[in-house]
């Protein structure tokens, strides 16, 4: 049941990929140079059907386009949690707002008669969010960042 296909039946952008995919692993191993590559990559992309597509691939072992090879993201990935998941309104508020309000405290204090003890205030709210939201308050999204990030990687 499983026949050859016709040299003949068009290709899909997936083939084009899996011969771009392949033409980059002979660049990788140095079986062809950067110029070939180009040249083939072009060809490659104006191929119309499987024939035109395994004639760039004649004299070069494995690896070969995949024709109609199923797409490794079939299904939809299970999305990962946002980077603010768990993290109050609030907490995101005076998250962006903190370090906004010492910026415009030193810059008071430069540019105005303000005291020094007016840095005092981000100082002061910094120290009621962190006995409202616990330890870290602040640092919560970074901390969410880098589990995603490793989510991701593994």
């Amino acid at each position: 049941m499983s026949e050859a296909p016709s040299p003949q039946l068009r290709i899909s952008d997936q083939d084009r990929e899996s011969a771009l995919t392949a033409l980059g692993e002979h660049l990788s191993v140095g079986r062809i140079d950067i110029d070939e590559f180009g040249e083939r990559s072009a060809q490659v992309t104006a191929a119309k059907t499987r024939g035109e597509l395994s004639a760039f691939f004649l004299d070069l072992p494995e690896p070969h386009p995949v024709f109609d090879a199923p797409k490794t993201a079939v299904s939809e990935p299970e999305k990962p949690a946002s980077p603010s998941a768990g993290i109050s309104p609030m907490q995101r508020v005076m998250g962006a707002l903190l370090p906004i309000l010492f910026i415009a405290s030193i810059a008071l204090i430069v540019t105005t008669s303000v005291t020094w003890w007016f840095i005092l205030v981000p100082i002061g709210i910094s120290a009621v969010g962190e006995g409202i939201w616990g330890k870290g308050w602040d640092n919560a999204h970074k901390k969410l960042g880098k589990q995603r990030r490793r989510e991701l990687d593994g």
